[in-house]
């Protein structure tokens, strides 16, 4: 299921995700799998137990904390310490002069299809029109600004800086006292940071730019060294660290935190209105418990998802089936891993401000219901 949720990616492969760990003896793919199976294993069995009144919610929900952890670290672990696949031009799904006109109507359609949808169902709500307007740009952007002028153009840094400024009015306005009620509930607060945190390690990790293993390719000596890498849209500075000794990597860039730290924050705050719900009592329901698994298993989404699907496409059935998925998400001319991660923006903020609406719909006796623990 993580698997297939992570269809969702989120990022581009950068240069910081080009150094490979290596196997330890104590870790490998094997173990990742492993753990990865266990953690949707324990996933299902909290939710479960918590649906049938096994268990109180609070044990629910570190049930499933622990089932996040162990599949996001099962996944990093297969991810990390497979081997990197290679594929020709000849194995590209479509021409790459398709691209352009790809980006270009994709992002077009989203702006006008949001115009439209807002002015119909929301018209009092021109932030959501914002919102539209700015993810149909972020598509359509590499091909608006021909050539190399696009990597350092000021437009590009704008639509990137944009982007969580415009989510957080959206969630100030529509979720904001939702969200101040939550945060007075200590382990719906907890539970929210706790997975928010994980998703950032786990998009760090995944994405190269975070790595506890032994990396090849790199001296074994302290390195720091500031390299500018093409991430989303523009050019960020990239600081590298690497200490072999603990060993340790991590790269840290303004762009690639801006964007998995809006990620991981989004799915935080859904992780917490759904334990907020549990704790008081009144079940999410089918439809929003829906929504919110989605946000939460669509969380366990990365920039190298391209590589990973394409990894476990290799092992489920041949290398030839897994070179179009490869090439969708790792060309980074390729609009989808694009299109992928302005789903994933709208997804997880849709999520946050349904919960407030689940919420709203709720009983004034439901609502003031005892926290039972």
């Amino acid at each position: 299921m993580v698997v297939v949720f992570a269809l969702l990616a989120l990022t581009q492969a950068s240069a910081a995700s080009a150094h490979r760990a290596t196997d330890t003896g104590v870790l490998s793919k094997a173990l990742g799998i492993e753990l990865a199976a266990l953690g949707v294993i324990v996933l299902g069995v909290a939710v479960l137990a918590k649906r049938r009144a096994w268990v109180t919610p609070t044990r629910a929900l570190a049930a499933v904390f622990l089932g996040i952890v162990l599949t996001a670290f099962g996944v990093v672990l297969f991810e990390t310490l497979s081997p990197d696949l290679t594929y020709g031009a000849g194995t590209l799904p479509f021409p790459r002069s398709w691209y352009a006109l790809m980006s270009l109507v994709g992002g077009f359609t989203i702006m006008l299809a949001t115009l439209a949808l807002v002015r119909h169902k929301w018209p009092s709500r021109p932030r959501y029109a914002a919102l539209g307007i700015l993810l149909g740009a972020w598509v359509a952007y590499p091909y608006l600004i021909p050539g190399a002028a696009s990597d350092t153009h000021p437009l590009g840094y704008a639509i990137v800086l944009a982007t969580p400024v415009v989510v957080g009015y959206i969630l100030q306005r529509d979720a904001g006292r939702a969200l101040r009620r939550v945060a007075r509930d200590r382990v719906a607060t907890a539970f929210g940071v706790g997975v928010a945190l994980c998703m950032l390690l786990f998009f760090l990790s995944v994405t190269g730019y975070l790595s506890i293993l032994a990396i090849e390719g790199l001296p074994h000596r302290r390195v720091t060294a500031v390299i500018p890498t093409l991430y989303q849209l523009v050019t960020w500075p990239v600081l590298e660290l690497y200490f072999p000794h603990v060993p340790l990597f991590v790269a840290l860039s303004p762009g690639h935190l801006l964007i998995t730290g809006l990620l991981s924050a989004l799915v935080g705050t859904s992780a917490a209105f759904i334990a907020y719900r549990w704790r008081a009592g009144g079940d999410a329901g089918l439809t929003e418990g829906s929504a919110g698994s989605a946000a939460i298993i669509g969380s366990c989404t990365c920039g190298c998802c391209g590589p990973l699907i394409a990894k476990v496409a290799v092992l489920a059935t041949s290398s030839s089936v897994a070179a179009p998925i490869y090439w969708l998400f790792v060309d980074t001319a390729s609009p989808f891993s694009t299109l992928f991660l302005v789903g994933s923006i709208v997804l997880f903020t849709a999520s946050v401000v349904y919960s407030v609406s689940a919420s709203a719909s709720d009983t004034p006796d439901s609502r003031e219901r005892a926290v039972s623990t």
